[in-house]
């Protein structure tokens, strides 16, 4: 090839060698004039080159070096010169320019802040992993995995739980929650396409229902999941730690709502209790509340612990030591007597109208009751014994409002006794009402308890239902079913068959052995087949008085063999009986390839077998083609009945047509003896 020199072209000769230039050296015209043609081939070609990518780069055809048309949003770079603001011009790797223009992108991934600094941990990771241009104006950027309804916001750093649970992303994200701080800072105008521009604060959404009282961190006392309750609020840190009784009064009672609707939470006075509470005592005393009472109780002040009420003609002792000064010295009074022999001297009127005034102590209190509490009375199980329902067993155990239900003045205490069914529901609903039980439940039941009665096998012998057989092991309840559904368990049965508590299994295939009678004119039903010792215990049933006597090798057959169950099932619960087949090609395989078939019908096998056995058969060969004389009588079935036929798919024994000549059997050698 020529190498260009600054003199000219060298060309290289046929050996190898480099042919140099001429010595003359003409002038610049002339030097120009005389390049040789493939030096103005090469600058030619170089400069339509050229020509050709100035031309690509200034008009619209610039499209042909790009991947693909730009989205809408970056519609505003189309063009060559939109190119080197996303793309840096790079030998090695492709370089991205995003963050050049999304600075608020930027400066969240710098503050490791929102979702974006998850996505881009690796040192090459560029925004077009997720981001991908240059697949047309209708492309949308924002690819979501795998759908908005099942992101991860916790991603975010701000996981949804609680009530945030389920909210709908423009529900908070709209531009009416985006602050003018940060609208500044977003590339994208409209705030409300933008997920983008929100603070993590509560007010950012949600009112301030206490107007800057309380700062803007709701979270120091409330939370997520329900925004009433305060739990996370401890009083204890505040200027005013809630102790005693003040820790059960409800906020409302002191931060109570102002003019303008909002309850107010500081600027309190709670220097002294009368900022809160009225003076009873309206300023007899001077020194503060705190100098006798608590907040432990208001009630009780410390005046009362330094007076001794014992050294008095009534020491208090028990629930009178609770009780107010004013409630027994009225008005103030500390000088006046009071009556106090008998209890019902203050308490008044008697709260039990008199029922017990005929005892012989007259009905004091103090018989029952004490000043340590006016329940529960001192009455024990002991002094109910001298009554007229002594109390035994679980009755010892009921508590008194059980029988005595509590009315207050009305509660009767004098309780007229007429059985059982006096307190107790009769839960068998009138069933033993008649004789001899006349509801008498002691009879069955005891105090003890109600659940484990009296009544057994000896007294179940003597009703009309007389157990026998599996019946003597039965529970109770699988027959006297517990109650349900608001009815009470069945003890007398209008019906006493089998079907009373069993299913007919049958579905009345025995109907009309069923309505046979015993020896008492009552239908047998189940037993005139089984008997109560066990349901399979089939020895009453006998197979002689049906349609097919069972004789023979009969005998011995499993029932099922020929009652099939349905469906390959293993019992004969759903048999159908009456449909059992009678005759022996209806159970029994046809053996002989129809060779003794009845106009094209299978063959009858009691022409030629027993049910006692199959072999030998009963054929009487003198009835046939081939009588059997002489020696022929002693000769084995098998000695000439011995070739195979072929019949529907396998091979069965041949009988018929069979050969009647001698030489089938014997050969031609004894043929010709014959002869």
């Amino acid at each position: 090839m020529p190498r260009i020199t600054r003199q000219g072209i060298e060309l290289n000769s046929p050996k190898g060698e480099v042919q140099k230039p001429q010595t003359a050296t003409p002038s610049s015209a002339e030097a120009w004039f005389c390049v040789p043609r493939t030096w103005w081939v090469f600058w030619l070609f170089v400069l339509g080159i050229m020509l050709v990518v100035l031309g690509i780069l200034s008009s619209p055809l610039h499209a042909q070096i790009s991947p693909g048309a730009l989205s809408r949003a970056h519609h505003n770079l189309d063009g060559p010169a939109g190119c080197v603001r996303c793309h840096a011009v790079s030998p090695g790797s492709p370089t991205f320019l995003c963050l050049d223009c999304h600075q608020e992108i930027a400066v969240r991934l710098k503050q490791k802040r929102g979702m974006h600094p998850i996505y881009m941990t690796e040192p090459k990771a560029s925004c077009v992993r997720c981001h991908s241009e240059h697949n047309g104006a209708n492309f949308s950027l924002l690819h979501w995995d795998p759908s908005p309804a099942k992101f991860d916001h916790a991603k975010t750093g701000f996981a949804l739980d609680g009530k945030h649970a389920g909210l709908a992303c423009a529900k908070c994200h709209n531009g009416a929650h985006v602050g003018q701080l940060e609208r500044t800072a977003l590339q994208v105008k409209d705030p409300n396409r933008t997920y983008l521009g929100l603070s993590r604060n509560c007010v950012t959404c949600h009112e301030d229902k206490h107007k800057g009282q309380l700062g803007a961190n709701c979270q120091q006392c409330h939370n997520n999941q329900d925004w009433k309750e305060a739990r996370s609020f401890d009083h204890s840190k505040t200027k005013f730690a809630l102790t005693g009784l003040h820790r059960q009064v409800t906020c409302q009672k002191c931060h109570a709502s102002g003019a303008d609707g909002v309850p107010k939470y500081v600027g309190l006075k709670f220097d002294r209790c009368a900022a809160c509470h009225n003076d009873p005592h309206r300023g007899e005393f001077k020194q503060g509340c705190e100098s006798c009472h608590s907040t432990s109780t208001w009630k009780q002040s410390s005046f009362v612990a330094q007076f001794d009420h014992s050294k008095t003609k009534y020491p208090l002792a028990g629930k009178h030591l609770a009780v107010r000064c004013d409630t027994c010295h009225r008005s103030g009074d500390f000088k006046t007597a009071i009556a106090h022999n008998l209890c019902s001297d203050c308490h008044k009127p008697d709260p039990h109208s008199g029922q017990f005034l005929a005892r012989a102590d007259g009905g004091r209190c103090e018989s029952c009751h004490s000043v340590d509490g006016f329940k529960p009375a001192k009455y024990s199980v002991a002094d109910h014994k001298a009554t007229a329902f002594p109390l035994r067993a679980k009755h010892a155990e009921v508590s008194c409002a059980k029988c005595h239900v509590p009315a207050g003045r009305a509660t009767v205490f004098k309780i007229k006794v007429s059985g059982c069914v006096a307190c107790h529901q009769d839960i068998h609903r009138n069933q033993f009402a008649r004789a001899p039980y006349f509801n008498r439940c002691e009879q069955c039941h005891n105090e003890a308890t109600f659940h484990s009665a009296g009544f057994d096998l000896t007294r179940h012998q003597q009703t009309r239902f007389v157990l026998t057989g599996s019946h003597v092991a039965v529970a109770c309840i699988d027959c006297h079913k517990p109650a349900e559904s608001g009815r009470s368990a069945l003890y007398h049965f209008d019906l006493l068959s089998c079907t009373t508590c069993h299913a007919d299994p049958h579905k009345g295939q025995f109907a009309g052995r069923m309505a046979s009678t015993d020896a008492n004119g009552r239908p047998l039903g189940c037993q005139a087949c089984h008997s109560t010792k066990t349901w399979s215990d089939l020895s009453r049933f006998d197979h002689g008085t049906t349609k097919f006597v069972l004789t023979g090798a009969h005998r011995a057959v499993d029932c099922a063999s020929c009652h099939r169950p349905p469906n390959l099932e293993r019992k004969l619960l759903n048999v159908n009986f009456t449909s059992a087949p009678s005759q022996c090609e209806d159970c029994h395989e046809e053996p002989h390839g129809l060779q003794f078939a009845r106009g094209g019908t299978a063959s009858h096998c009691a022409d030629c077998h027993l049910t006692g056995k199959w072999r030998p058969s009963l054929v009487d060969h003198d009835k046939t083609a081939f009588p059997l004389k002489g020696g022929h009588q002693n000769v084995r079935c098998g000695a000439c009945h011995k070739g195979l036929r072929r019949f529907e798919g396998k091979d069965v024994l041949f009988y018929k047509p069979t050969p009647t000549e001698c030489a089938a059997c014997h050969g031609n050698a004894i043929a010709k003896i014959a002869m």
